[in-house]
């Protein structure tokens, strides 16, 4: 691992992280970073950690609950709005 100075803090350091993608995933990083205006995929991707640390949305249990709820959709097993209110005891329209 490298390291070096941020020059904005002495005890900040920058430190070089790697880690392995297949390359299917890093292209649609490459697409994404490109296409929100990043000016590097580096860039992008610190952002993406920050944001991620900073403002958690999801547990693994909901990330789970909302992968298989994308897998139902694209499989076609999805309720309409009123069976979910029936199932879930709301009101709300």
């Amino acid at each position: 691992m490298s390291e070096a100075t941020t020059g904005a803090n002495e005890e900040d350091e920058i430190v070089t992280v790697n880690f392995k993608l297949t390359e299917s995933f890093l292209d649609e990083i490459d697409d994404t970073w490109q296409g929100r205006g990043f000016n590097s995929r580096s860039e992008f991707i610190r952002y993406t950690l920050r944001d991620a640390v900073e403002f958690p949305t999801f547990d693994r249990d909901e990330l789970i609950a909302l992968l298989e709820a994308e897998e139902d959709v694209r499989t076609g097993r999805t309720v309409s709005a009123e069976e979910a209110r029936e199932r879930f005891g709301t009101d709300d329209e």
